[in-house]
């Protein structure tokens, strides 16, 4: 079947059909029966998603979504997506899982597997960054200046998931690239399109670990990406274990952004089953990955490793078997297409309309609801929700409390510990604390504001066998969050996961905890404003 690829899409997607249509009406080419989106997709509804993008107030634009979210318009050709670092994520967030953005708009999840004519497609959401691949999904809307960026980054539960896949896989997409591929195409004309990527090459640090991890394990044969904004290609012969007669090879593709005369559109043939389903369908071994693994879903901001065979850990291996696999079919009464239940969930934004005073919320979305329930998942939203509420309840019996001792007393000698402010709930996100990372990036060509992470090699080795482990030193604090409930969700799965805790992250914690009772009240704002003035933000170069 024809497989259009497209890079990053900032919103583009009247230019990115107008394209496909163009190809067929001056070119005599039929539509694609796919088309799939590398991230940066951006799904923006209205002025709320816009405040949750990871991107200068200058890029804040809707782009063309809203009209295909809204019905407005017809999306020509099925449409599947990963997640990249510029996107409206709580709108993502709302499917962990995967499911409809739009009529025919389908989203991967933050790691997904499916099927389409017989040809099996995964897809791994973000970009990686080393302080918090460890971490959990804690982070929700409204987001503070620190969950805003942290929010697309990848997590190595969604790696641990996807290693446990054993068949084979046709088609993967990441959004970076996997690192080290680019030895394995020419080398020497990327570097002439984008000269400044000559020192990470040469030190072996440009694209993801994880992605080049998932590379070598899953050996699928296309891998598409994005994120560098240049078109590349590499062919790659991985090598035979002892069950394979013939090495497998991936053909791997990265492509351009939606913009006139740049490679941003590839159409690319691929096999498929002729009997096969014409419907999108779940992939039942993915599923059953998703089962085996529900007891690792974490909602903390901790450090936390998967299981592996080191003697720690009871079980390591979540692969599942033949068996685990016929129970999912049978369970689904062997029906396992993706059922067509996509609902608007937000007002789409009309230009008749002021929405400057949107405020994004935290959804649980019914396809999700309905996803878990069907396979006995756990919703990673309604779970963070379910903490929320028990914070903000933990709050009012305090609260309750206090007023009980003034009312026998007429005085309490001993306040609160926790804070009578629930605002944190109902405030957007502020826009000064995003205005406060534009000094230096309104500067910057967005072509460069985009360029890989700058991490060095040193805390991950060149092998990837040790990228879950790394130093302590790289470990975060949250202490300088500006969001009042997201201090209390990470401070409460800190007591929930004490044990998780490493030396480093609470001598950390400690001093940090030292800064805030020397600065308290209004001398706080100060010092986190210096300290972001101070150091150059490090998802600029995303």
């Amino acid at each position: 079947m024809k497989v259009a690829v497209a890079g990053c899409c900032h919103g583009a997607l009247d230019k990115l059909f107008e394209t496909l249509h163009f190809l067929e009406e001056r070119r005599g080419q039929a539509l694609p029966d796919l088309l799939l989106c590398a991230g940066d997709f951006q799904a923006v509804r209205d002025a709320g998603d816009l405040l949750c993008m990871a991107v200068p107030a200058k890029y804040r634009e809707m782009g063309g979504f809203a009209r295909y979210y809204s019905g407005e318009k017809k999306v020509p050709v099925l449409t599947i997506f990963i997640g990249g670092n510029h996107e409206a994520s709580n709108h993502l967030q709302e499917l962990p899982y995967g499911g409809w953005v739009a009529p025919n708009i389908y989203y991967l999840g933050y790691a997904g597997v499916v099927k389409y004519r017989g040809v099996r497609i995964g897809g791994l959401s973000g970009i990686f960054k080393s302080h918090d691949y460890r971490k959990g999904h804690f982070e929700c809307p409204p987001y503070n200046q620190q969950t805003l960026r942290s929010v697309y980054h990848v997590r190595n539960i969604e790696v641990f998931k996807l290693k446990q896949l054993k068949q084979p896989m046709d088609v993967f997409m990441s959004h970076d690239w996997p690192r080290s591929i680019y030895h394995y195409g020419n080398k020497k004309l990327l570097l002439k399109k984008k000269s400044f990527f000559q020192q990470e090459v040469e030190s072996n640090t440009l694209g993801s670990p994880a992605a080049s991890e998932l590379l070598e394990h899953l050996k699928p044969t296309y891998w598409f990406s994005a994120h560098l904004h240049v078109k590349f290609a590499a062919w790659m012969q991985h090598k035979t274990n002892g069950k394979e007669q013939e090495p497998k090879t991936t053909k791997f593709l990265a492509l351009d952004k939606c913009l006139p005369h740049r490679d941003f559109l590839q159409i690319v043939e691929i096999p498929h089953d002729p009997n096969a389903s014409n419907h999108l369908e779940y992939d039942p071994e993915w599923i059953a990955v998703l089962k085996a693994t529900n007891n690792l879903i974490n909602i903390s901001a901790n450090s936390w490793n998967m299981p592996e065979n080191n003697g720690l850990y009871e079980k390591w291996d979540y692969s599942v078997s033949e068996e685990d696999i016929r129970g999912v079919l049978e369970e689904a009464n062997h029906d396992l297409q993706v059922p067509d239940n996509f609902s608007a969930m937000a007002a789409c934004c009309d230009a008749n309309t002021s929405q400057q005073h949107i405020k994004p919320v935290h959804r649980i979305n019914p396809q999700t609801t309905e996803f878990c329930a069907r396979f006995g998942l756990t919703d990673i939203n309604a779970k963070i929700q379910q903490l929320k509420e028990d914070i903000l309840g933990h709050r009012d019996d305090s609260e309750e409390e206090e007023e009980e001792a003034i009312d026998s007393t007429g005085s309490t000698e001993e306040p609160s510990d926790y804070s009578a402010n629930t605002s944190a709930l109902s405030s957007s996100v502020n826009p000064d604390e995003i205005i406060l990372d534009e000094d230096s990036a309104e500067d910057e060509d967005p072509e460069t504001s985009l360029d890989p992470t700058s991490e060095k090699s040193s805390s991950i080795s060149a092998t990837f066998s040790d990228v879950r482990i790394l130093p302590d030193s790289m470990t975060v604090s949250p202490s300088d969050s500006v969001d009042p409930l997201g201090d209390e969700l990470e401070t409460s799965n800190e007591k929930e996961h004490p044990e998780e805790q490493s030396p480093g992250e609470n001598l950390l914690k400690r001093i940090s905890g030292e800064k805030k009772e020397e600065n308290s009240g209004p001398k706080r704002i100060k010092r986190r404003n210096q300290a972001i003035y101070a150091s150059k933000d490090e998802d600029e170069v995303e």
